[in-house]
């Protein structure tokens, strides 16, 4: 098939698009490149990706309406996986124009693009923070999530009623993953993996918000990419069952899906560090701090309708996805341990 995948030169793009290339997809890879994180990482991420012959990159922002629609005039796309976004809880207290503009604009005209071009299907990346101030768990996307706590969780949640909203107009399919605390090699240097690490190599402390009590359904980048490409290739359909007097969120009589996609085993963030001291073979000076504006004490996700749609089953415990972080950390930045 041919392929947009926007976001990839990002953390889980990049991982996304090199599986599509290796089982033989085209992959059109879309990003604008902006300078929220080292750019470097970003171009190196490429760099092995256009290695691959079935891989061409497009240098575009999401948000540029007339240069969206001419690429998918211009590429006719079969199915998107759409991946493209401002990140990040915190910084979008800061700068929340920005994720506006990036999350909910550029989705807009992602799927603009797919409706005028008939694209066969739309896979796009939620979050996990939509589920907000809700402690009731695991989180299931069969209840209602409409408390987030941050402007970063509302985009999000934005972007899954606007892909509701094509789906049931235009007939557009459209699945919506909603990811739980991603990590691996390649990852963003913003996310607490790659912060603990390079802090704790370079003798400084890190900071351990929530006094390091809150626990996270931390999820290897492969087990992601491989819940993805699996939903990517099972079109959302309509639920014929779905009732108006009892709505179920995760569905609709429209061809809409949402799923989570998680580890569905939480672990507490000192545990966390612990299997990181193990693999660093050092000890980590400990800031402990209360919980940041904007964040949740504990995520856990209800994986069952993906296990069941799609045969989704995570396959990496903390112990072994820490150890291939380290282990890509130290070889990118030459450290030894």
């Amino acid at each position: 098939m041919k392929i947009l995948v926007t976001g990839a030169a990002g953390f889980i793009g990049f991982h996304t698009a090199r599986r599509l290339v290796e089982r033989g997809d085209e992959v059109v890879g879309l990003d604008n490149l902006n300078e929220y994180y080292d750019v470097t990482l970003k171009q190196a991420r490429l760099a092995l990706l256009q290695k691959e012959p079935r891989f061409r990159f497009v240098k575009l922002d999401l948000a540029d309406a007339a240069g969206m629609a001419r690429c998918f005039a211009q590429e006719k796309f079969q199915r998107v996986v759409h991946l493209g976004a401002q990140a990040g809880v915190r910084y979008s207290i800061e700068a929340p124009h920005t994720y506006v503009q990036s999350n909910v604009t550029g989705t807009l005209n992602v799927l603009e693009g797919c409706r005028h071009q008939g694209v066969e299907h739309l896979v796009y990346a939620s979050t996990s923070s939509v589920y907000g101030a809700n402690t009731n768990m695991p989180f299931s996307e069969h209840r209602i999530a409409d408390h987030p706590l941050s402007l970063y969780a509302a985009t999000k949640r934005s972007t899954e009623l606007m892909a509701h909203n094509y789906s049931s107009l235009f007939r557009l399919p459209t699945t919506g993953l909603r990811f739980f605390t991603v990590y691996g090699p390649w990852g963003r240097p913003d996310m607490a993996l790659f912060l603990f690490t390079r802090n704790i190599l370079d003798g400084q402390p890190i900071d351990v918000f929530n006094f390091g009590h809150h626990k996270r359904d931390f999820t290897f980048v492969a087990d992601i990419v491989e819940g993805v490409v699996r939903v990517l290739d099972r079109v959302a359909q309509p639920n014929l069952a779905w009732d108006s007097l009892h709505p179920d969120p995760a569905s609709s009589r429209a061809p809409f899906r949402l799923y989570n996609i998680g580890n569905n085993s939480p672990v507490e963030l000192m545990r966390y560090i612990e299997v990181l001291e193990e693999c660093l073979g050092r000890k980590a000076r400990k800031n402990l701090l209360p919980l940041q504006p904007g964040d949740v004490p504990d995520t856990f996700a209800d994986i069952d309708d993906l296990v069941k749609d799609v045969g989704y089953r995570p396959a990496t415990p903390v112990e072994v996805g820490v150890r291939r972080f380290v282990e890509w950390f130290c070889d990118y930045y030459k450290q030894r341990l």
